[in-house]
């Protein structure tokens, strides 16, 4: 009976790995601050068409209205319930964002923010996203409802309140992030109150989440919050499918919270994976591209199946989070596209891309001052629109880079060549490195100061290919570079340290 037990617990926290893509589909994208009907819209018109699995939105439950700094992203993770209207958009909007990316084939990941309320200074009164009438210093949230006794005050071991030393683990998850409301989760009550919130979004339509602030909260608490999660909605998902768990875990090593402490509930952000990789694609510390022919688990990171990979994220690409300085982003466009290119190439991890929206920076001693500016807002603070231009490029401060040529190709460069080995490396051993994906794709990157002139076995059948980043297939024909692959399967590439772009990936789509 106990091994029946254990194997059904196995199953299910096994289940909470499985992102549900529906077939032929493998990457996700953050869409970061986008409105509900905006990204409805993206699902339909680009998302579905081009292959993208799943998006994950920001937290659509009421959070606190910030005047000063004006509307900053960050309100967006201080809730005070759990309405389902947000800076958006409304439930109806939210439902009806849900119901046509499922049409499409595009899942929904919802970001959960579950560890906290809002900060303890963040007032009273109506100046919520719902209206919603709620006071932080007496710790008092109707909406939900929450009182001061849903709350860790007295589980919290510091004079502060505060997490003060991040080398205890019960500070880390008793005590207060930044001065953030620290809910009980050890109480049924609230375990019950939150299991409700996912439980809606499932039912909805939803197929998981992203659950903020993970090693916040006791691996226990959360296992049996998710343990009360209805199956997955079957209009869209198989029978007794369950929800897709990822979960926020700042673990770069040496921290006194590690990431295994929570893949046996589901997979858990891989922080090392962009900042070792930003590492490279910079050449900080002597790093070579050449070094990552063991790429993934060989560089010390957590097993394939519980990760999720991403090169950069919303918290990391303002300076927050893990990976410092050595972070590639849409500020070095260049490099960015390279290493997205490197993760949707690389068969480790679930991968997620990153679409983001411009800011002012202003760097004072490598802190960026203005990493708080909110998305793209109109005079009221509401958040605008995301135009599409003639070229598909986004206006209005979107950078959209998951609309950037070279990153929508590599999306499907990543389908057509999923379940197939990583295959025919090659490197100079410096920064000039090529791999295959079994004889469905080949990529070839130059990240050295002088050019790439070689002929490599790629694996693939003889014929002409479209490289996909200088352009793509078009028709009979490719509207950037041919690489033609002989009867051997090998090919010559040359690559100019001076393009644009210097790199170059064909698939067995891309072959003429």
């Amino acid at each position: 009976m106990k091994f029946l037990i254990l194997v059904a617990l196995f199953g299910l926290s096994l289940a909470q790995h499985n992102p549900h893509l529906k077939s032929g589909r493998t990457a996700i994208v953050h869409l970061f601050e986008w409105r509900w009907a905006d990204i409805a819209a993206e699902c339909e018109r680009y998302l579905g068409p081009n292959g993208f699995g799943g998006v994950q939105i920001s937290p659509p439950n009421e959070h606190i209205l910030v005047s000063s700094p004006w509307r900053p992203w960050w309100q967006r993770y201080q809730p005070i319930g759990y309405n389902l209207c947000s800076r958006s958009g409304s439930e109806a909007e939210l439902r009806d964002m849900i119901t046509r990316c499922n049409n499409v084939g595009v899942n929904i990941y919802v970001d959960a923010v579950i560890n906290h309320m809002c900060g303890s200074g963040g007032g009273e009164g109506t100046h919520s996203s719902c209206g919603s009438w709620f006071s932080a210093s007496k710790e008092d949230f109707p909406s939900v409802p929450y009182s001061y006794m849903d709350f860790n005050d007295n589980k919290c071991k510091t004079g502060s309140g505060e997490i003060e030393n991040y080398s205890d683990p019960y500070q880390v998850r008793d005590c207060r992030l930044v001065g953030l409301l620290d809910l009980a989760l050890e109480k049924e009550y609230v375990r019950g109150k939150v299991a409700d919130f996912m439980n809606k979004l499932i039912d909805m339509g939803v197929a998981g989440f992203r659950v903020d602030a993970s090693k916040h909260m006791w691996p226990g608490d959360v296992d049996s919050i998710y343990r009360r999660l209805n199956n997955l909605n079957t209009k869209w998902f198989p029978s007794g499918a369950r929800a897709f768990i990822f979960q926020e875990v700042i673990d770069l090593g040496g921290e006194a919270i590690s990431a295994q402490e929570y893949v046996h509930l589901g997979r858990v952000t891989e922080f090392k994976y962009g900042a070792k990789l930003g590492t490279v694609f910079r050449k900080w510390n002597g790093e070579k591209l050449s070094f990552t022919k063991n790429w993934g688990e060989g560089w010390g990171f957590m097993a394939d199946g519980n990760a999720l990979v991403f090169v950069d994220n919303h918290d990391n690409q303002r300076g927050h989070g893990a990976g410092g300085a050595s972070i590639v982003t849409f500020w070095d466009a260049r490099l960015h596209k390279m290493a997205v290119a490197y993760m949707l190439a690389h068969p480790y991890g679930q991968a997620r891309v990153m679409s983001s929206y411009r800011w002012d920076r202003n760097i004072v001693n490598g802190q960026d001052q203005n990493d708080w500016i909110g998305p793209p807002s109109n005079g009221d603070g509401s958040t605008k629109p995301v135009p599409i231009n003639p070229d598909q490029t986004c206006g209005d401060g979107w950078v959209c880079e998951h609309r950037w040529r070279q990153i929508k190709n590599m999306v499907i460069f990543r389908n057509v060549v999923n379940g197939q080995p990583h295959a025919n490396w090659w490197d100079n051993q410096s920064n000039q490195v090529a791999f295959g994906r079994g004889n469905r794709g080949f990529i070839v990157f130059n990240n050295d100061d002088w050019a790439l002139d070689v002929t490599l076995n790629t694996g693939l059948p003889g014929g002409t290919y479209c490289d996909v980043i200088s352009g793509e297939k078009q028709g009979s024909g490719c509207t950037g570079k041919q690489v033609q692959v002989g009867s051997d399967g090998r090919a010559n590439f040359y690559i100019s340290n001076t393009e644009e772009d210097p790199f170059i990936a064909i698939h067995a789509d891309s072959k003429l």
